[in-house]
């Protein structure tokens, strides 16, 4: 019997892409079309099918594995703002982010750089505090139970207490970021990076499209040395309609949009009925600052022709091979979220949703964790958020949403299908996780039960006082 699965060795990724494009085009067998794919131009291949001809799915076929070293919190989100992602980001609940300093955007002056750098060091020396006097009341709250070696008590008690002090991490402090994409949703990511407001994700955007050209600094063994994506590495050139429709909407929302809502709560659900009325309402949301609740709410009583008049206003500067904005894309379920940024940095992680988000304004206020009075660091914490907060206020923007500690508030909008609510409802409220998103996942369940309560009863979440702080 002939062998029906043959596995194949990590090819160079456009290599990877002809080969089985070239696979799925021909009579031959996939050991003739690697063989065919070593003795021809594969660089020549993708600009007439995919650039020039347009045939998108030939770059899901190859992927890349890129590594970003160094790059701010506030950097990493952006990289990992695509639907098709996979990848790691350095944890803040399992790792010291005192010793690695924060980094300066690029968009201050000496004065204001200055400044930033005193109210981020105020931050990060209460990082410090907070964490100490966390882990000592832990320890004394918490005794270590005979059957749980010394180490693993101390890593726990130690995660818990980061899981407090996280709060006064900011926007700018470093991380790492590991992802694997396919060539096209690296193209996507480039084209959108070199658009950001952000003067280091347009470099990253760059800097990106740079290493596509060259060979690899990491290989192994006698991997290719060969560039992993120069083809695609000269034609990401910026999105130019995702930054026009951009403008393009703020405008009409600033002329537009003048309307006043009830305050939502902190997890707020919609479930849209009108399809019309969804998509203006979720384009409009990252250009403004209302509620979802409110737009929404708002945008139905206007007429068909003014509410497409927003739709319109995001397509008049669509070229020909642009795609839709995201602000297009639907989910049945509809949660608006205002919640602190370390929460956000968790939620972003899943990708069975549309994700949009609203300007880091930091005129959301911040949360005080319950164990901060517990611990005797509430002074410190306050005192520490309401200087970055000022200080804040005081830089120009672009650039100073750098200092947003992850304890302030924002608003977020995630559309997700049944299954996905069910999801992190189950896995995100478990004894195991953050208190910030266990509560998140908790008041997601209670939405839907109010929604819908024959769905709600088949959600599956542990309250957030049903506690083990000693289990990881």
């Amino acid at each position: 019997m002939a062998k029906r699965v043959i596995t194949i060795a990590p090819l160079p990724p456009e290599k990877s892409a002809y080969a089985l494009a070239r696979y799925s085009r021909s009579a031959d067998s996939i050991r003739q079309s690697i063989e065919w794919v070593r003795t021809h131009n594969s660089q020549q291949f993708l600009e007439s099918f995919y650039f020039q001809y347009g045939h998108q799915s030939i770059a899901d076929l190859g992927h890349t594995v890129l590594c970003f070293e160094g790059i701010s919190e506030l950097a990493a989100s952006e990289i990992e703002d695509e639907v098709l992602w996979d990848g790691q980001a350095k944890s803040s609940r399992y790792q010291d982010f005192s010793k690695g300093g924060f980094i300066t955007p690029p968009e201050f002056d000496a004065t204001q750089s200055s400044d930033y750098q005193a109210a981020g060091d105020a931050l990060i020396a209460a990082y410090k505090d907070i964490h100490s006097r966390v882990d000592a009341h832990l320890r004394e709250k918490l005794p270590r139970p005979e059957s749980m070696k010394p180490e693993t008590y101390g890593r726990n008690i130690a995660a818990r207490a980061f899981d407090v002090a996280r709060y006064c991490l900011f926007w700018g402090v470093p991380t790492n970021v590991g992802q694997v994409t396919s060539i096209r949703t690296l193209e996507k990511q480039i084209k959108r990076l070199r658009v950001s407001e952000f003067g280091e994700v347009r470099e990253l955007g760059l800097e990106i499209a740079q290493a596509c050209a060259a060979p690899p600094e990491c290989t192994w063994d006698d991997a290719s040395a060969e560039p992993i994506a120069p083809t695609l590495a000269r034609h990401a050139e910026p999105d130019e309609y995702i930054q026009r429709s951009y403008s393009d909407l703020q405008l009409w929302a600033q002329q537009n949009l003048k309307m006043s809502g009830a305050e939502a709560p902190r997890v707020d659900l919609l479930k849209p009925d009108d399809v019309l009325t969804e998509i203006a309402a979720t384009l409009l949301y990252p250009v403004c600052s209302y509620s979802f609740r409110t737009l929404y709410e708002t945008l139905r009583g206007w007429s068909a022709a003014r509410r497409g008049e927003v739709l319109d206003v995001a397509v008049k500067s669509r070229g020909s091979r642009d795609d839709l904005l995201r602000g297009f894309r639907g989910g049945q379920y509809c949660f608006d979220m205002l919640i602190d940024i370390g929460a956000y940095r968790d939620m972003h992680r899943h990708r069975r949703c549309h994700q949009y988000r609203q300007a880091y304004s930091g005129e959301h206020g911040y949360e005080s964790p319950v164990l901060l009075a517990e611990a005797g660091a509430q002074d410190a914490y306050a005192t520490a958020m309401d200087r970055a907060q000022a200080a804040m206020r005081a830089l120009p923007d672009p650039g100073r949403q750098y200092l947003l500690p992850f304890g302030a508030r924002s608003r977020f909008l995630f559309k997700m299908d049944f299954a996905e609510v069910e999801y992190i409802a189950r896995v995100r409220s478990g004894v195991k996780g953050h208190f910030s998103y266990r509560d998140i996942a908790w008041q997601m369940k209670q939405r839907v039960d109010e929604l819908e309560p024959e769905l709600g009863r088949l959600l599956q979440a542990t309250p957030p006082w049903v506690e083990d702080p000693l289990k990881r």
